[in-house]
């Protein structure tokens, strides 16, 4: 027997076979092309097809792991179309007189290359998506096809990384957990497994020969198991089966109380991409949605959504929950949520640049468009609002007005509204320390613990060489979250935590003490964080 160790993306416990997967793309060569014309047309015709394979990838992923999962799958279809991308592929073919494979498959090498090469992180980080599209292009010119699956027996996937579009791909029953010797635990692909519910391991020193073989998946430790002995299996199965009435007992605490065993109540709620997300929120027992991440609407969106189209979003989701809380989070683009239509200009550090509220507040078209459309829902449930990356009273104030000038308009338009709450989302260090005052403007605070965290220990989440000293737990951020919910309650201001710290288990109690009033997490963690409350004293 063999053991590994690497970090854990995901809790579970999977044992079968391993399946080795190898990247599709073939050894591509140069070859000389006499008709320049015809094998201009092969690419054309060849990018058609990858664009409509991303198509159905998206609606794929759309069904499987929500709107917000699945927007990776859009951003690959815009590169694919870039205008450098296209015409350096298309300038080859003409002028080298080569075919349409190497010419595609250099520009991807040059281009990633490039990005790579990028300080920023989230640059650096689209190299992965060039090479993705890239090589499903080259799969495409060569007859490969890029779709094949993982076979018809259940397995564990090991690979030096996946891609988004690789992992959706795959068949989720067949696909018992992934191992992979790259990657970082905010990456597309760690976010998809969280969402699929799929034990994953990333850092494992990968092998090979590992082929064919036996293993454990020990999502708790992050313990990998090659060849397990007899003893280390039966181990396993044990804590698999126990893994398994755990989640069945789970079950029979759908529709109890939020509330500790010394009449704490507390309000769990759920966060949400789309529309398409309110089933697991219903399914799960949420008691409502304190997340809900509008910038689905205009990701997925080729112009700027219209007040109807945002209305009729909001509305379903409202009329879902029907009478359950449902809070917005307004606009919040920019840093590693890019959308082409907005033309924003690059940045050295896109995570403290332009973003969030300080695009709507200087485009007040759109965030006046977007303000209306949640007003109007507002009618058909109960729908507060909350603004992200705040830094200071003026912001709150000038989101107000705008709310209260729409407001007036719609009662001389005759449009009805609800009592909408208006929040604000704490995740600058800039917000926990004049929260007293912040609090005086709002109605609630709901904590981003993951900007918040990063803000606070001057450390890029996304960047996976830091993972190791990304301290969620750091007694900064804790003082910071206990700190924003004494001057919170001071001035009568709920407070709640959506971010992905809301979801450790290691933590809810210490919340729970902290005076938290409310935890919004992904709908698959409702009900364990309820078991845990139940069971405080």
């Amino acid at each position: 027997m063999e053991t590994y160790t690497g970090k854990s993306i995901f809790n579970g416990i999977a044992t079968g076979k391993i399946l080795f997967f190898q990247k599709g793309q073939q050894p591509v060569t140069r070859v000389k092309i006499q008709d320049t014309e015809a094998e201009l047309k092969r690419y054309e015709e060849a990018s058609s097809l990858a664009a409509e394979q991303l198509n159905a990838l998206y609606e794929k992923a759309v069904r499987e792991v929500g709107e917000v999962n699945a927007a990776v799958f859009e951003v690959h279809a815009m590169m694919l179309e870039d205008d450098d991308y296209v015409e350096s592929i298309r300038n080859m073919i003409a002028t080298q007189q080569v075919n349409a494979e190497f010419a595609v498959a250099s520009t991807g090498d040059n281009f990633a290359k490039m990005f790579q090469d990028m300080e920023d992180e989230y640059f650096s980080a689209r190299a992965a998506d060039i090479k993705d599209i890239s090589e499903r292009l080259v799969n495409i010119l060569s007859g490969k096809d890029s779709s094949e699956g993982i076979g018809e027996e259940p397995v564990i996937v090991v690979a030096d990384d996946l891609a988004p579009s690789e992992t959706v791909q795959m068949d989720k029953e067949k696909l018992l957990a992934f191992v992979t010797r790259y990657g970082s635990a905010n990456s597309h692909t760690a976010i998809l497994a969280r969402t699929m519910n799929i034990p994953a391991l990333i850092g494992v020193e990968i092998s090979e020969s590992w082929n064919g073989k036996m293993a454990v998946v020990d999502g708790y430790t992050g313990t990998l198991y090659v060849d397990p002995d007899e003893e280390t299996l039966n181990r396993m199965e044990q804590k698999q089966e126990e893994d398994k009435k755990a989640r069945e007992l789970l079950l029979e605490l759908k529709g109890k109380e939020d509330i500790t065993a010394g009449g704490k109540k507390i309000r769990l709620y759920a966060n949400i991409g789309g529309v398409k997300d309110v089933g697991s929120v219903l399914a799960n027992d949420g008691a409502g949605i304190g997340l809900f991440r509008s910038e689905f609407l205009y990701l997925e969106s080729e112009d700027y959504p219209d007040e109807e189209t945002q209305f009729q979003a909001y509305k379903t989701v409202v009329e879902n929950m029907a009478g359950k809380k449902v809070i917005v989070r307004t606009l919040d683009i920019g840093a590693d949520k890019q959308v082409d239509y907005f033309h924003l200009d690059k940045e050295e550090n896109p995570a403290m640049g332009y973003r969030a509220i300080r695009i709507c507040l200087d485009r007040k078209e759109i965030f006046r468009t977007q303000l209306r459309a949640l007003l109007r829902a507002s009618a058909y449930g109960d729908l507060a609002v909350m603004y992200p990356m705040i830094i200071s009273v003026n912001e709150v104030r000038e989101a107000k007005a705008m709310v209260a000038s729409i407001k007036k308009e719609l009662d001389e338009q005759g449009i009805s509204y609800g009592d909408v709450e208006q929040g604000i989302m704490i995740e600058t260090p800039a917000a926990v320390m004049i929260s007293d005052l912040l609090a005086q403007e709002v109605d609630f605070f709901s904590i981003g613990t993951n900007d918040l965290t990063q803000y606070t220990l001057a450390i890029d989440r996304q960047n996976m060489k830091l993972d190791n000293i990304y301290d969620s737990h750091h007694p900064a951020v804790l003082r910071m979250i206990q700190m924003t919910v004494e001057n919170g309650h001071k001035q009568g201001c709920w407070v709640g935590i959506c971010g992905e710290l809301g979801a450790d288990l290691t933590l809810t109690e210490t919340f729970i003490q902290m005076g938290v009033d409310e935890l919004s997490v992904s709908p698959s963690f409702i009900l364990p964080i309820r078991k845990k409350i139940r069971e405080m004293k």
